[in-house]
């Protein structure tokens, strides 16, 4: 690529003129302001000092000194230089990649180490909800995007099937649900343990009522409950391998992963292997009975065991409970050694709300305490929450936006927004539904993707599947409209794939196209490296945006220069490829009709 070679053709001029070295990797190149000629710009300031000149001067010796074929000239702007890229080296590069279907993407090296990512990690108490949509969809995307990159990526779940939330659940349905089974009921099983842990809730809280009438504290009330007494001690005797409680058990996880299953193929998410917290958390144990063992951590007068990271300027962890019970950190010790084990893994990638953010920290600092050098690997990828118009949702409450009722409510807006459009007339019924479900997907995945992971972050799905601005639905209609387009040109017996040498120069809109295509392979790239799907969903729809803007008074079809029309076929073949690429890291897909 050309940014490539011109960092070392700069490079080589600034040791040749003045001594300076400075690797080409260090050399930052930007885009050209548009109200400025040019399409690279080296600002010259950091050199000025060494070289011992004014900027202009540093700017216009650099210019001339800096001679490659792909260049047609250059300017100075006081301190900044601007190089000319010429139009051949354009109407080249578009015919050299108009054809490759992967363009962009980097194939893995076979034989690396993997990075393992873990995403979507659901409790086995309700249904997945809006949370658990941002949580899935970005470690979907994120692992599509490091692989888009080269890295070879396992994708990996931890289900969290035990626990005292668990528990609540089991015991409502025992107390409460006379049998009820999602056959009898017709619910799909998560949305039916769902309804019991939110039973639970409700229970306990006027259990709680009840004994602070009676004159206890709240803290001794919610602990006191009989409800929560009986929670506990369910938990005991599930870790005692209690035949019924494992039973039962068993029996409403079941029914939990089969509507789990259903979501996310919904959802168009899978995985390479799926942990279970009920099968390691008792390696986790292991690695906390070595920790005393090591003097590390330390037992305190109760029995419960824990870690003093005041010194790391935390606090003290608890890793077991009093009763010997396990907590979250126990299990996650035991399923980070287990997945470095099986996968000599080059990095292990957590991707957790940022109310967890404590949590990883701990994590490393114990796997560290442990004696494991690989602690450091270790990352968590801290995502923002995400809130509705009307506030935050509580699951115990039973206030959560269900994913499923959510896809479905897309899917219904999309098919009216299509229709209002007149989208789909040539279209099969299952033609449609189908494309329905994409764009549902596609508004959705896009709205959410395309916010930086960090933020928190406000849904808001009528604005979502808009057909204009900055969403999934515009840019998966500019790719339908491209396809409409190529289809056509290759009817007229247009040879799309034939070289083409222009005699004519390209218009500022073209030069526009070909430049942010030229950059996908590099925005693709700083992507990866900052884990953010976000810098790709923007670069689709800067892409999608100034193709549109091109389109609109541009004539394609009708171009009576053959040279120039089948260049432009060219690039649009171009432009459609890249969208399909950059939206596949998104989990988007794209439409060849609408």
């Amino acid at each position: 690529m050309i940014v490539d070679k011109l960092q070392q053709a700069i490079s080589a001029s600034l040791k040749k003129l003045y001594n300076i070295d400075a690797a080409p990797e260090t050399i930052t190149l930007q885009t050209t302001k548009k109200e400025f000629e040019g399409d690279y710009t080296l600002v010259v300031f950091p050199y000025v000092k060494a070289a011992r000149k004014s900027p202009e001067q540093v700017a216009n010796e650099l210019g001339n000194d800096v001679v490659m074929p792909e260049l047609a000239g250059f300017n100075v702007i006081k301190g900044f230089l601007n190089f000319v890229v010429s139009d051949a080296y354009w109407s080249s590069f578009v015919t050299a990649h108009a054809h490759d279907d992967a363009y962009g993407l980097t194939a893995p090296v076979a034989g690396s180490a993997p990075t393992v990512i873990e995403y979507s990690s659901p409790n086995t108490n309700k249904p997945l909800h809006l949370g658990h949509i941002r949580n899935n969809l970005l470690g979907w995307s994120v692992s599509q995007l490091l692989a888009s990159a080269g890295l070879n990526v396992k994708k990996v779940n931890l289900v969290n099937d035990r626990g005292i939330h668990i528990c609540k659940s089991m015991l409502a349905w025992q107390r409460y649900g006379g049998g009820e089974t999602p056959e009898s009921s017709g619910m799909k099983g998560d949305h039916l343990v769902g309804k019991y842990y939110v039973e639970f809730d409700k229970h306990y809280k006027e259990e709680i009522a009840q004994l602070m009438a009676q004159g206890k504290d709240e803290e001794t009330a919610k602990r006191e409950a009989p409800l929560m007494v009986e929670a506990q001690s369910m938990l005991k005797r599930w870790e005692d391998g209690d035949p019924e409680v494992r039973e039962l058990w068993e029996r409403m996880n079941a029914w939990v992963y089969a509507g789990f299953d259903e979501t996310y193929e919904r959802l168009g998410v899978g995985f390479d292997k799926i942990y279970y917290e009920s099968q390691t958390y008792l390696l986790g144990k292991e690695l906390v009975q070595k920790g005393l063992d090591m003097g590390v951590l330390f037992r305190k007068d109760d029995g419960s065991v824990w870690c003093d990271l005041t010194a790391d300027g935390l606090d003290q962890k608890l890793l077991l409970r009093r009763d010997g019970t396990s907590v979250y950190m126990t299990q996650d010790l035991g399923t980070a050694l287990l997945r470095h084990n099986e996968f000599g893994a080059e990095r292990l990638i957590y991707v957790v709300g940022n109310e967890q953010d404590y949590h990883f920290k701990v994590l490393k600092l114990v796997l560290g305490k442990l004696g494991f050098d690989w602690a450091e690997k270790v990352y968590h990828l801290s995502y923002g929450m995400v809130e509705l118009p009307n506030g935050k949702m509580k699951s115990r409450e039973g206030t959560v936006v269900d994913a499923d009722d959510l896809i479905t409510e897309m899917e219904q807006t999309a098919e009216q927004m299509s229709l209002e459009h007149g989208k789909n007339d040539d279209l099969s019924p299952e033609q449609r539904r189908h494309l329905y479900h994409i764009l549902a997907l596609g508004a959705l995945k896009y709205f959410i993707l395309k916010v930086d992971p960090a933020k928190n972050m406000l849904f808001n799905p009528a604005e979502s599947i808009d057909f204009n601005g900055n969403t999934g639905p515009f840019i998966q209609y500019t790719h339908a409209r491209i396809c409409s387009l190529v289809r056509k040109g290759v009817e007229a017996g247009i040879d799309i794939a034939a070289a083409v040498n222009l005699g004519t120069a390209l218009t500022d809109k073209e030069k526009s196209i070909v430049r942010i295509l030229h950059d996908m392979p590099a925005t693709i790239a700083s992507a990866a490296q900052n884990y953010s799907p976000a810098m790709v969903a923007n670069y689709a729809y800067e892409l999608a945006k100034s193709y549109n803007s091109f389109y609109q008074d541009t004539h394609i079809m009708r171009e009576p220069d053959a040279n120039l029309r089948a260049f432009r076929l060219q690039m649009c073949t171009m432009v459609a490829t890249a969208l399909k690429n950059t939206m596949n890291i998104l989990g988007i897909e794209v439409p060849e009709k609408m």
